[in-house]
Parts: C-alpha cells; structure tokens; sequence
C-alpha cells in the first residue's frame, strides 16, 4: 500500500482532507432526504433521530474500548461532558436540521464555518482573553463573505422571511458548537479525543432519542428505504467516519492546520449542491466562500 510509506504528517493531511469530503456531505444528505417524495415529508427531528439511532452502535463500542481501562468519571466530569455534548452534537445538530430546510445547503455551509471567529470572540467576552488585529480582520472577512451569500440566496428565493429565518437556525448551530468547542479542551486532554468524542456522542443521542419520544409518534420511524439509506449515509460518512478522522488528523498536525485543512468544506458543499441539489451557482457565492475561507484562515494561523 502506497500510504504505508508516507510521513505522518502527509497522513494528517490526508485523513483532515477526507475528513472534510464527509462532514461536507452532511447538508446534501439532508437537502436529499426532504426532497424524497411522499405525503408528509420526513420532518428534521425524526431524520436527526434515525443519523443518531444508526451511528449509535459505533460510537458505543468505541467509548466501551476507549473507557475499558480508563478510571471511572467523577460526577463533575460527567455534567460538564453532558452539557457539552447536548451543546455541540445534539443542540447544534437540531438547529441545524431545522435552519437547512429554509435556506440552501452552501449559505448553510458558510454560517456554520464562523464557528472559529465565534470560538474566539467567547474567549475574549467569557474567558479573558485579548482580540488581536488578526482576529478583528477574520470577523469582517468573514461576516462580509457570509453577507454576500446571504444577499445571493434573498434575490434566488424572493422570500425574505424564510432565508433569514433559516439563517437565524443556522447561525444559533454554530454558536452551539462553537460554545462546545470552546469548553471542551480542558475535558479533551483529561479523556483523550476518542473517549471524549464517544461519550459526547452518547450523551447528545440519549437527548436526540428523548426529545424525538416527547414530539413524535413512533410511527414516524417508518419512513420510505430513500430516507433509511440517507441516514446511514450520514451516520457513516458525515458523522462517525469524519469525527474520528478529524481526531486523527489533529493528532498528527495539530489542531490549527486541521481547520485550516477543514475550510474545503464549504467549498465542497457549494460544489455538491449545485452539481446533486442543482442549486445556483454565481459569482457572490464564489466571492462570499473565498472571504469566508479567508477569515477562517487568519484566526486558524496559529
């Protein structure tokens, strides 16, 4: 195997770019899923429920084996790890799901990538952290990318109230999980990136399951075989592949290059939506991605 003879860090390259492909997916799977024709379309609760329900086996296997030989948690740690997890995988994933279906999958792309500025501007407001002139210039890029998409999606629809409330959900996602972001080093580095990630994912599936249970019938889980295969294919490849891939990858190179590495995917999402979901694909998009990945790669620098 060609790979065998790489370095490690051209396997970090690798494992953050393929990383990106799956977590890039993740919209197009969603926008397929509401497309799939039926009586009553397959509502966001219950589509986030069935991602959750198939990635579930994997990620219990892999926190039995991450915490087998693990010291027990202290119960401080288990409510820091349950608030996070209900913040990064289940609070921003609902929002998420609900804002995707008023908006385009690239606008939706882009407002998740300003979880990094966002990331940063909760340390400086919460943590005593300073702004740096870098920093000043990544929000501006950013939020100016994002308001040329915006602006291209308002003249697309003509319907100003459902693009900016599809955008409200979206960008309450990204404060989501970068509020998760933002709390989960210090947990990270007492647990290890793959026992935290499993029992976070665990944490975050038992809420999916109960918030499903309060506002759903169970007969909703019947659902045509289009909507079972979307959502293996989100478990698999938008969830449980990249999550671990991305761990990876930041073990090999580090955090701040992984992000780096991770701004393909708005562009991958813009380039899959209007190839499979024939969204439009104009100039402002491809401006507004470029400002984006710009902004994101100032504050990623270091």
């Amino acid at each position: 195997m060609f790979w065998k003879h790489w370095s490690s860090e051209t396997h970090g390259v690798a494992l953050a770019v393929v990383a990106a492909f799956g977590f890039s997916f993740k919209a197009i799977f969603v926008k397929l899923a509401y497309a799939v024709p039926q009586a009553v379309p397959v509502d966001p609760v219950t589509l986030l429920s069935l991602r959750m329900l198939f990635a579930l086996p994997f990620f219990l296997a892999i926190g039995l084996h991450a915490s087998r030989a693990a010291p027990p948690l202290p119960r401080r740690d288990w409510l820091q790890l349950s608030v996070l997890g209900l913040l990064g995988y289940y609070g921003a994933s609902i929002l998420d799901f609900i804002g995707l279906g008023y908006i385009s999958a690239g606008l939706e792309r882009l407002i998740l990538f300003t979880y990094p500025t966002l990331t940063v501007m909760i340390g400086v407001l919460f943590m005593g952290k300073t702004l740096q002139r870098r920093e000043i210039g990544a929000l501006l890029l950013s939020y100016a990318g994002i308001g040329l998409v915006f602006f291209h999606d308002l003249e697309f629809s003509g319907e100003t109230a459902t693009v900016l409330v599809g955008s409200a959900f979206i960008f309450a996602s990204s404060l989501s999980y970068a509020l998760y972001l933002a709390g989960s080093g210090p947990m990270i580095q007492r647990l290890g990136s793959a026992r935290f990630t499993a029992l976070a994912m665990l944490v975050s599936t038992l809420a999916t399951e109960l918030h499903f249970l309060a506002t759903q019938p169970l007969s909703t889980l019947r659902q045509p075989l289009p909507i079972y295969a979307y959502g293996v294919a989100m478990a698999l490849l938008s969830t449980v592949l990249p999550v671990f891939l991305q761990s990876a990858a930041i073990r090999r190179i580090g955090a701040a290059r992984s992000v780096m590495i991770g701004t393909l995917g708005p562009m991958l999402t813009i380039a899959f939506a209007w190839w499979l979901l024939d969204e439009p694909l104009s100039l402002s998009q491809m401006v507004g991605a470029a400002l984006v990945l710009a902004g994101v790669w100032l504050i990623s620098r270091h």
